[in-house]
């Protein structure tokens, strides 16, 4: 492990945790050369144990033989391990580390949806959803509740966003995702039917026995705000309520999604 104490902000070398912008770290252009950070050791262990390629360590002294020590261990020889105080790490970032380590990583090629769906029985399309907050809930939720593949509009965020990693508890690293086109006509081609989560008036209760019977369903959530487009409500197979009581009309989408994925959890023996 090359170990590099640092001394200043602008040191050389990190500018991966400190100046570039998400969207720089995405690398477009060059997809190749497209990172992400992870942040935390517990985070950084899940990354590490599905696979995920680290390139660079930012880490405060006394986790390098503490909360980082196992991690370490699992590293490249050669990867740049950057070290600091507290507040140097936090003045070089702008925030304080959680748990005082970053890991920037490789980010994957992006498969196609129907690599992620292969198998798969049940998927969620999150459709325009931009909050990274909302985001790795969902994964969370995801993860821990069976269901096999996310399937994200390019209008959502982007799951490997620092925060929604975290948030995530690193779930992002758990469940098949990829981008899509359409929330409808991409799950249908690949021979799901489609339940759009919105309050219509042809909506069904999500215990409805039609819907959770389906072998093969996409459930697609919406916006934070405006909920679903009415374009792809109009396009789904079904439109699907959760019940609600106290006259209280609807959920925050992370929350809406973990009780769907509950009550609409693959049917037994399938």
């Amino acid at each position: 492990m090359r170990i590099i104490e640092i001394d200043r902000i602008d040191a050389p070398g990190t500018e991966v945790f400190a100046s570039l912008t998400e969207a720089q770290l995405r690398s477009r252009l060059d997809p190749s050369k497209a990172l992400f950070i992870a942040e935390s050791p517990k985070v950084i262990d899940v990354a590490l144990r599905a696979g995920y390629e680290p390139v660079a360590m930012l880490c405060e002294k006394r986790h390098i033989t503490g909360d980082a020590a196992p991690l370490l261990e699992r590293c490249p020889a050669d990867m740049p391990l950057y070290t600091g105080s507290r507040e140097l790490l936090a003045g070089l970032t702008g925030y304080t580390l959680t748990r005082g380590v970053l890991c920037a990583m490789r980010r994957p090629a992006e498969p196609e949806a129907a690599e992620v769906t292969a198998g798969a029985s049940r998927v969620v399309v999150i459709d325009g959803v931009t909050d990274t907050t909302n985001i790795g809930a969902i994964f969370r939720s995801a993860a821990a509740l069976g269901i096999d593949a996310v399937l994200l509009t390019k209008t959502s965020c982007d799951p490997l966003n620092r925060r929604a990693v975290r948030v995530s508890m690193g779930s992002v690293f758990l469940v098949p995702w990829t981008w899509i086109d359409d929330a409808n006509l991409t799950p249908r081609s690949l021979g799901f039917k489609t339940a759009a989560m919105a309050l219509t008036d042809r909506s069904v209760s999500i215990d409805d026995p039609a819907l959770c019977a389906e072998p093969r369903l996409a459930i697609i959530m919406g916006t934070e705000g405006d909920g679903l487009d009415p374009d792809v409500i109009a396009g789904a197979d079904y439109t699907a309520r959760i019940p609600m009581a106290h006259g209280v009309d609807s959920l925050n989408v992370a929350a809406a999604a973990a009780v769907a994925f509950w009550q609409l959890r693959k049917p037994a023996g399938v």
